[in-house]
């Protein structure tokens, strides 16, 4: 049945393209189209869990993409379906515009969130944390006109995807260490690369999970619309970070470090986080705190090697979460404030979605019998044997749970004047947007089923009961919440809920503004990665100054090189000039020397000839000669004197 597999993931991720190409030209027909991806993703998936498919498909390399469908994923997928599905219900009847838009990025979110859940490789795994990372941005700050909404998405962006770092990082030990890319066995990865795995797998997880002391990014996530925070927290992105630590809890036990680390962490961010939540007075940035710390549970349960439990908690706060944003959307919408002023006696205004609020807020107080009771105890069971100062920090995150769940029943299901009520609605409402004063009938029916889910499916983490699911996670020898705990966690709760409606809460001031950790953050790591990169600048700057100016004093020596062998050049050019004028002219003077010479040889010849002809032997000859000499000598003696 690998085709319910492959639909579980094609069809939202080429609607949600279709949708984001299409743009307005789809109109109204975005709402319907999504809504019957929605279903029909829904129905794969549940095809999918009951199958339990394997597809292996070439991404990075031929077997890159392996996806299966394990005891976790069976769970998992058609409750992220299901809850998808009734997020873009509400969605719809809300009316949220652009629709085309707004579902386009909902559904190719929830492909990313199916691959994440199946991918049973490190690319695959990769590849969906990618586009999870992207839309989830685009979807915080989907309002993007309105100016605080970019800058939080922003704020989430940079601080998960610093967090998935670790996840490259394992991948890259992965390589090296020869162990693969399958997740279920990198466990088996030598050491020192198994510590390097173990160490970018926890860092990711908890970065995702928003857990300490990456947490403060889900308090800027409340920019984006109801609905997106709805499934952000419940069944999405935060609740991704703790299923890969759960789903790779045995890589995190074999380091021998990484599990008691992320336990301690789970419970540190309970306690922390519910502090933070207590004191709150927005109601957005109390259920996220509240995610926070109630993710605090799943990775306590990871660090312990509780998978029944953990995953337990997983289901159940997807419901619980999902019903809760979904709820303080509509009045939200309705009022135009989530301030707790401007709420208080709200749930006896909209009657419906005030009943609906109100389970999920009694089962996210872990009270008896509803679903988190039963699932955060069956994750402190197994911390009791394992450390029970591991139990004892549990029990203060469960009794902070239920002490910030009865001050959001305390403030909604009070009970003001028919004066302070017209006060309340005068002054306090319509403050941070316009509100309709309505809420429509249709958004009830998802509260309604994200009620009764809320309510009933802690059975899965009910002893003597929870047989099968735990077989299905293979997780039978699991210890088991026995009555007394059960009872002690109850009583707590109970008792802590009393002392919020008789006392009230504590404030701690430091705690509303999530005791600082973004400006923490700020001042240890980005503004010295800052300043470090603003000084890596100014060298490069010098540098590249430094290469313009030897480049530019290259050019003028180059400059004046050429003009001196343009002289030299010119120089000897007419040096050649008057050298040729110096040959041309010995050239003349040789040839009328040579004419002259001949000139000469040619007379000494001549009279030589002469000379000889006077040479004849004869007396006569030379007594004539004789005559003809003393004559000219007579001559020349008569003419000289």
């Amino acid at each position: 049945m690998t085709t319910a597999l492959l639909s579980a993931i094609g069809l939202p991720a080429a609607a949600g393209v279709l949708l984001l190409l299409a743009g307005r030209q789809i109109g109204r027909g975005a709402r319907a189209l999504s809504i019957t991806i929605a279903s029909l993703t829904l129905a794969a998936a549940v095809a999918a869990a009951v199958t339990a498919p394997a597809v292996v498909l070439p991404f990075v390399s031929p077997d890159g993409a392996a996806l299966a469908v394990n005891g976790q994923g069976a769970v998992l997928l058609p409750t992220v379906a299901a809850v998808v599905l009734l997020v873009l219900l509400f969605a719809s009847a809300e009316g949220l515009r652009p629709a085309a838009r707004f579902h386009g990025l909902m559904l190719l979110f929830t492909a990313a969130v199916m691959v994440t859940i199946t991918a049973t490789s490190l690319p695959a795994l990769l590849a969906a944390w990618e586009i999870m990372g992207a839309t989830s941005y685009a979807l915080i700050g989907f309002r993007w006109q309105e100016a605080p909404t970019m800058p939080a998405g922003l704020v989430a962006f940079a601080v998960t995807r610093a967090a998935d770092l670790g996840l490259y990082a394992a991948a890259g030990a992965a390589v090296i260490a020869g162990a693969g890319w399958r997740l279920d066995e990198l466990a088996a990865a030598e050491s020192p690369w198994l510590h390097v795995i173990a160490a970018g797998v926890l860092i990711a997880g908890l970065g995702k999970a928003a857990q300490l002391p990456f947490s403060f990014w889900l308090s800027r996530a409340m920019e984006g619309p109801g609905p997106v925070s709805a499934l952000l927290h419940s069944a999405a992105m935060v609740a991704m970070g703790g299923y890969l630590l759960l789903r790779l809890e045995p890589l995190l036990l074999a380091s021998g470090w990484a599990g008691p680390v992320a336990a301690w962490i789970g419970a540190a961010t309970a306690i922390v986080l519910g502090i933070v939540a207590l004191n709150q007075t927005d109601l957005k940035q109390l259920l996220a705190a509240s995610t926070a710390a109630q993710l605090g549970f799943v990775v306590l349960a990871a660090g312990l090697g509780a998978t029944a439990g953990g995953t337990a908690q997983l289901v159940a706060h997807a419901a619980t979460k999902a019903l809760l944003f979904l709820v303080a959307g509509a009045w939200l919408t309705a009022v135009g404030s989530k301030q707790f002023p401007a709420l208080r006696g709200i749930g006896k205004r909209w009657p419906l979605a005030g009943a609906t609020f109100l389970l999920g807020a009694l089962s996210l107080a872990g009270l008896p019998p509803l679903s988190l009771w039963w699932a955060k105890d069956a994750i402190l069971a197994v911390a009791l044997r394992s450390n029970p100062s591991l139990y004892a920090a549990g029990l203060i995150g469960a009794a902070l749970a239920a002490a910030y769940s009865a001050k959001m029943i305390a403030v909604v299901w009070a009970a003001p004047s028919r004066l302070e009520r017209a006060d309340i609605e005068r002054r306090l409402w319509d403050t941070e947007q316009p509100g309709t004063h309505y809420i429509s009938p249709a958004v009830t029916v998802p509260l309604i089923v994200l009620a009764v889910a809320a309510a009933v499916l802690g059975v899965l983490a009910v002893p003597g009961l929870s047989e099968s699911f735990r077989a299905l996670l293979n997780a039978q020898s699991e210890a088991e919440s026995t009555a007394w705990e059960l009872v002690a966690s109850a009583v707590i709760a109970i008792v802590v809920v009393v002392l919020v409606f008789r006392r009230g809460t504590p404030r701690f001031a430091a705690a509303k503004g999530w005791f600082g950790l973004e400006r923490i953050a700020r001042s240890v790591l980005v503004r010295p990665m800052f300043r470090t990169g603003e000084a890596l600048v100014r060298v490069d700057e010098h540098l590249n100054a430094a290469v313009i100016g030897s480049g530019r004093l290259l050019e003028r020596a180059a400059a004046g090189a050429g003009l001196l062998d343009e002289r030299v050049n010119a120089v000897v050019h007419d040096s050649s000039q008057v050298m040729d004028g110096v040959a041309a002219g010995t050239n003349v003077l040789d040839r009328a020397v040579s004419r002259m010479l001949g000139l000469i040889t040619r007379g000494t010849a001549s009279l030589g000839r002469l000379a000889r002809r006077a040479q004849t032997g004869a007396i006569a000859d030379y007594y004539a000669g004789a005559a003809v000499v003393t004559v000219a000598a007579f001559i020349l003696l008569i003419v000289v004197r």
